[in-house]
């Protein structure tokens, strides 16, 4: 019986343990896409307890405490703080390979120094140490970052975002970058509630929006805003991804007279704006992420007392390879493909995607098969898309793994990634399939924890 989660957590063999410790634990942390606040790290927020820094707005928490029937008031509700953390510890033993149980110990672990597992019965303990720790120097927001030699982080803000935080953010001496991500998502989905409010919003900015053309002046100046403010990255969202070609000045038309727009309309507007954001993103050297196959607020009633990201989100229909084979094929053969990572929710979309990726690697890894994503990036999902790299893509090529949290101690997440990585490169080694050469393995290593990211995306990392 293996001690539990010690050193060697997830490392069964020698190699493995070795790659792990010599090359992948200490590298540095390069978070290309989360939802941390750029307010909280300027302000440098202290958190007093763990209720706030885990589960103020973590909704991987919140799923596991309602799975295990505890009250919504404990969950998002208006119970005590300690109250909210003990009901939490309460189930902590029932989530037996939960990556939550995972995360949740190796925070313990690296943050705060606690190896006793997280129970009922040690709930009072380990509330009242961190508590005593998260009062001293070393426990504010930088500090959480800087303690686990984050680099760089590119948050995901709004075409309509005045990036004041983010302004404020670049005058500071940090350890670290906090980058600005352009997410146009309510821009895209023409047929939602938001898309009216976006336009609005974007046009008090920028200057009203009545058209198409104006629409996309508007969006180019947001750019031009986002990358004077150090954006290297953007980031898009789809429950359907729709792809077709065809004109959308009269369907943005119809929909700013409130008219109800048809499926084929719908696509026809996304195809164009797609387009056109591709184009403007390649001029600008940016890396456009797609994020694939969630269905979102699911709960009619959680979405009503709490709103989006409440945790009412599942896995959704697979995405459609025709329209995306036809939309990377269009914008590649129109000389404007940017760099592209393509992510998926939906486990059936692995094998399509890796090998999506590699109908437009021409330049090398420009379009790449990203990180095991949310309800994906447990042991089993993150081991499968290790495997779809090294089965029919590049795994050496990749950029890695991102967090995708709102949780300042989420960073533990990449060391959960390297050991897994660690001990699927070293498991090849002792099955024979790969010899024992620990330089090339442990220069693969690092490149995949963190210098195929800084290359990619071009990142100032000293």
């Amino acid at each position: 019986m293996k001690p539990f989660m010690n050193e060697d957590f997830l490392l069964s063999n020698e190699v493995s343990q070795k790659l792990f410790h010599q090359y992948a634990e200490n590298c540095p942390i390069i978070d290309y896409h989360n939802h941390l606040s750029p307010k909280d790290i300027f302000n440098r927020r202290k958190y007093e307890n763990l209720t706030q820094l885990w589960l103020e707005g973590d909704h991987y928490k919140w799923r596991c405490m309602r799975v295990c029937g505890i009250s919504e008031e404990y969950v998002t509700g208006n119970a005590p703080e300690w109250d909210k953390f003990y009901a939490f510890a309460k189930i902590m033993p029932r989530l037996i390979g939960t990556p939550v149980y995972h995360w949740a110990h190796l925070e313990l672990q690296r943050y705060f120094g606690i190896d006793t597992p997280l129970t009922e019965k040690t709930a009072e303990e380990i509330w009242n140490k961190t508590c005593e720790m998260l009062k001293t120097e070393g426990f504010d927001a930088v500090s959480l970052l800087d303690r686990m030699a984050v680099k760089v982080l590119c948050t995901t803000d709004d075409p309509a975002d005045s990036l004041e935080w983010h302004t404020k953010l670049a005058a500071e001496d940090m350890p670290f970058c906090t980058l600005p991500s352009f997410r146009p998502d309510r821009f895209l989905h023409i047929d939602q509630a938001p898309w009216m409010t976006a336009i609005e919003q974007l046009g008090d900015k920028y200057g009203e929006i009545t058209d198409w053309n104006s629409l996309l002046e508007a969006l180019r100046k947001s750019l031009d805003f986002f990358c004077k403010t150090g954006c290297r990255v953007t980031d898009h969202g789809f429950i359907h991804f729709r792809y077709a070609q065809g004109d959308a000045a009269p369907v943005m038309d119809k929909a700013l007279k409130g008219e109800k727009l048809t499926e084929e309309e719908i696509s026809v507007y996304q195809g164009a704006l797609l387009r056109f954001l591709a184009e403007e993103y390649a001029k600008r050297d940016l890396t456009m992420q797609l994020h694939l196959g969630p269905i979102r607020n699911n709960s009619p009633k959680l979405f009503a007392s709490f709103g989006a990201d409440a945790g009412g989100d599942s896995i959704g229909e697979a995405t459609n390879p025709f329209q995306l084979s036809a939309f990377l094929s269009d914008i590649d053969k129109a000389g404007y493909l940017p760099k592209t990572i393509l992510y998926n929710l939906n486990p059936a979309d692995s094998a399509m995607l890796s090998t999506m990726a590699v109908n437009f690697a021409a330049d090398g890894a420009k379009v790449q098969y990203g990180a095991a994503w949310w309800l994906l990036d447990h042991i089993r999902g993150i081991s499968d898309q290790i495997d779809q790299l090294m089965e029919t893509g590049l795994l050496s090529g990749s950029v890695g793994m991102l967090t995708d949290s709102r949780a300042f101690t989420s960073f533990a997440r990449h060391e959960y990634f390297r050991r897994i990585l660690c001990e699927k490169l070293g498991k090849l080694v002792v099955e024979g399939q790969y010899p024992c050469d620990i330089e090339t393995l442990g220069e693969i290593v690092e490149n995949i924890c963190w210098k195929n990211a800084v290359k990619y995306f071009d990142f100032d990392v000293k």
